[in-house]
């Protein structure tokens, strides 16, 4: 996966000068140990429109079949995804590593993953290698036959890749992550599928690099945003 921060306007001071407004109006840009305590303060009782005053533009390259759960989040998110009716996709396919669990174990809402065994991850491997050639081979003979792209498309997989901008505020993007990483200090369980996560996981070290005292009171506090 690729994710990259391209850009931001987003500081723990922002947060806080945006809260300030309320009681001191222009007069809000503390710069000091302060702004700890607020920004906490802010995010245990879930007072979250002074978040909203940030922003984070990412560049990703992720399967389709995680863009799709990515674009699933739409307040305050903006995308902009690469199209395959006005370009020729690339060649680039997702194959779970060898890592990567197999079996889903229990009922729906109540279910675990397991790695599965030696002959479920070369089926696995094999399949999704073959059929990912086979398609891109029919693909690229529909466009040598002059078929229009927003037709040849329709044979191709899901974990064929794509490329999207996502932007957000400090506010969906701490609701992004709590729902699409694994913690054991989250307060809710969250089940994201793992390709997602490795997603999230490079967002959020951006994020704790950019924001840390907004990351910090977010883990503090149960990892629920505002």
């Amino acid at each position: 996966m690729t994710v990259e921060l391209v850009k931001h306007s987003a500081t723990d001071a922002d947060v806080a000068a945006a809260a300030r407004v309320s009681t001191l109006g222009g007069a809000t840009r503390v710069k000091d140990a302060s702004n700890q305590g607020l920004i906490n303060y802010l995010v245990r009782d879930r007072h979250g429109s002074p978040f909203e005053h940030t922003s984070f533009t990412f560049y990703i390259e992720a399967p389709i079949f995680v863009a799709r759960e990515f674009f699933r989040h739409r307040a305050g998110w903006s995308y902009n995804e690469e199209s395959g009716r006005y370009r020729e996709l690339q060649p680039v396919f997702y194959v779970p590593a060898d890592g990567r669990p197999l079996r889903q174990v229990g009922k729906p809402a109540a279910y675990t993953f397991e790695l599965g065994t030696y002959k479920q991850h070369m089926a696995v491997t094999g399949d999704i290698r073959r059929i990912s050639q086979e398609a891109y081979s029919t693909y690229k003979r529909l466009l040598d036959l002059d078929v229009a792209r927003e037709v040849a498309r329709m044979v191709l997989p899901v974990n064929i890749y794509t490329s999207f901008y996502a932007t957000c505020n400090a506010r969906s993007l701490m609701h992004f992550l709590s729902l699409r990483t694994t913690s054991e200090y989250a307060k809710y369980p969250s089940f994201p599928q793992q390709e997602i996560e490795m997603v999230a996981s490079r967002m959020e070290d951006d994020f704790i690099l950019e924001m840390p005292l907004t990351w910090a009171a977010f883990a503090e506090n149960g990892r629920v945003a505002p």
